[in-house]
């Protein structure tokens, strides 16, 4: 009797392993993620300048590469037409620095000058990022935060 215990305490640490190994397989396998996402936008005063920034935090099992952001007036034709990955080709990218795990925390800050703010429409904006994965996985999210002009 002591032995068929031992087989099936043998049979059940077997069973639960390989179901632990294949659940750490699968969180190493997570999607690429956009998260935690904010924009915030200054306008300028007088002769000072103001300024746009934009944090997210990307996760990537295979690792971040970049992040492009593309701040868009939700009264643009992007809003009509939609926006694609195609159309974040020639966007800037934001400074990607690793935060822990597969984590990377990612800024995109920009200066607006007084004749930047007169020449932008009023009202709501959007700003759309498309992450890439070091593996070339992508992700595109039309409308990770948004932010007013006024």
């Amino acid at each position: 009797m002591a032995r068929r215990t031992v087989l099936a305490v043998t049979a059940g640490v077997v069973v639960l392993g390989g179901a632990g190994a294949f659940a750490l397989a699968y969180a190493g396998e997570q999607p690429l993620s956009v998260a935690h996402s904010a924009a915030r936008y200054t306008a300028p005063v007088g002769e000072r300048d103001g300024s746009f920034t934009f944090t997210t935090d990307v996760t990537a099992s295979a690792g971040v590469k970049n992040l492009k952001v593309l701040a868009w007036p939700a009264n643009s034709s992007f809003a009509k037409e939609g926006l694609t990955a195609k159309d974040m080709a020639a966007v800037e990218s934001a400074v990607c620095k690793p935060s822990g795990g597969d984590t990377a925390r990612c800024t995109y800050t920009v200066k607006v000058t007084g004749a930047d703010s007169e020449a932008s429409p009023r009202g709501a904006w959007h700003v759309a990022v498309l992450a890439t994965a070091k593996d070339g996985e992508t992700k595109l999210v039309t409308k990770a935060a948004d932010f007013t002009v006024a």
